[in-house]
């Protein structure tokens, strides 16, 4: 599901550090050759790469880079090649000073659309950053008794089971209550937020299809209807990111680059982030979803090396 292509006999990590070093030299930067490099890598590729242009020639990559670059072709390029929690560690620190629902996009993504473990090294790569837990930024950004707060923190300190085990009885109870917190307009009760943060990821989708099934509409639709308050907006985003991550990554995607201007940040989050876990389903639901091609908006609504870069990232679409 990642769209990123690795050679099958990629260059020694110092080779490839002594190729971006004389990328650097000279009269101006060769960012052919960065982008050729860096964006056919993998993480762990990646992090030996700049560990050895650190070792020969006692500098940072990323210090480097954030020198010889610039604009949005630099912050694509220097996300992409940080350690991936320390860059979502950065990135949700960025989105606890805003606030704003799609700011808070990013702290909901980290917690429902990652793996357990990667979601655990980001919680340590935040504390090590910034000497504090992304559950307390959270807890002292929002009221402690406001269901937002209480969401958030319980979907961070989550560590679901990563397996695939349904237990339908369940899906069928938990369904239920779901719909008895909608019908009252509950839904910041106690239960939904231990449904959602509690259980494995198959378990939540047999338990909204249950819920579709039996009540009629997808739970998103029904939340639809209660207050468009910024926790009921929220909430659906983390039910997309745990049931279909492809559908909220689309959005956010789509969301980016149509209207006037560019969210580049936006842009540069969605396909950095998931280009080694499942762009190519994103691609396939921003298809269905849109009548386009992600590729041809990324075309449209971006220039220069920051598109070549993000192109090479998204890769190619099927005729």
């Amino acid at each position: 599901m990642a769209t990123i292509t690795v050679p099958p006999s990629p260059l020694s990590p110092v080779e490839d550090a002594k190729k971006l070093r004389k990328a650097f030299q000279g009269l101006g930067t060769d960012e052919k050759t960065v982008i050729e490099i860096l964006s056919h890598r993998s993480a762990g590729q990646r992090l030996a790469i700049a560990k050895a242009y650190a070792h020969l020639y006692g500098e940072s990559l990323l210090e480097r880079l954030h020198s010889e670059l610039s604009g949005d072709f630099r912050k694509a390029v220097m996300l992409w090649t940080m350690d991936p929690a320390e860059r979502d560690a950065k990135l949700a620190n960025k989105a606890l000073k805003r606030k704003g629902d799609r700011d808070l996009w990013v702290i909901i993504e980290v917690a429902c659309a990652s793996s357990p473990d990667h979601l655990v090294a980001v919680r340590k790569a935040y504390c090590s950053l910034y000497s504090s837990s992304m559950e307390e930024e959270v807890a002292q950004s929002f009221s402690t008794v406001h269901p937002l707060s209480k969401l958030l923190v319980r979907l961070l300190t989550s560590y679901r089971y990563s397996g695939d085990h349904v237990d339908s009885e369940l899906a069928k109870y938990e369904a239920a209550l779901l719909s008895d917190a909608v019908k009252s307009n509950q839904i910041g009760h106690d239960d939904v937020i231990r449904i959602l943060s509690s259980r494995n990821k198959s378990q939540l989708k047999e338990t909204f299809k249950y819920y579709n099934e039996n009540y009629g509409k997808h739970i998103v639709e029904d939340i639809e209807v209660i207050d468009k308050n910024q926790f009921t907006r929220l909430l659906k985003t983390a039910i997309w990111c745990l049931a279909s991550p492809e559908n909220h990554f689309a959005e956010v995607v789509r969301t980016s680059v149509v209207g006037l201007g560019t969210d580049e940040d936006s842009l540069t989050r969605a396909i950095v982030t998931r280009a080694e876990i499942d762009l190519e389903k994103i691609k396939e639901e921003y298809k269905i979803r849109y009548k386009t091609t992600l590729r041809a908006d990324v075309i449209g609504d971006t220039s220069g090396d920051y598109k070549r870069f993000l192109l090479a990232l998204v890769g190619s679409e099927d005729p």
